[in-house]
């Protein structure tokens, strides 16, 4: 029982604390407090719009060029030793990677045009 109440005591606090310091949060829509939460959502949608578009342009896609450079060249040398070995070189693995570097590539031309922004 002493080790119930142990517990039992900062759980109740931190509850309490919790009910006490809670603010309730409303969506005002920007129209009087109508509740519209569908406007608000576009209106920070079109906020960080932008911001997500330069963060993937200038971080993401260029990560990704990055692993997939690193894959071809692996993936060609790999390819290269298994030629030394068995005389027949496979183009599958390196042409694919090639192809998925190239798109990769082209991509923030043509990606934000097929989701809008």
């Amino acid at each position: 029982m002493k080790k119930l109440k142990k517990h039992l005591r900062p759980l109740l606090l931190a509850l309490v604390m919790t009910a006490v310091l809670t603010v309730p949060a409303f969506a005002s829509g920007g129209g009087g407090g109508t509740g519209n939460v569908g406007a608000v959502v576009e209106s920070t949608w079109k906020d960080a719009a932008g911001q997500i578009k330069t963060v993937v342009n200038n971080v993401v896609f260029p990560a990704l060029d990055m692993i997939l450079v690193i894959a071809l060249f692996g993936k060609a040398g790999l390819s290269y030793f298994d030629y030394k070995k068995h005389g027949q070189f496979e183009w599958t693995g390196p042409v694919i990677l090639f192809v998925c570097l190239i798109l990769t590539l082209l991509a923030p031309t043509y990606i934000w045009t097929i989701i809008g922004i």
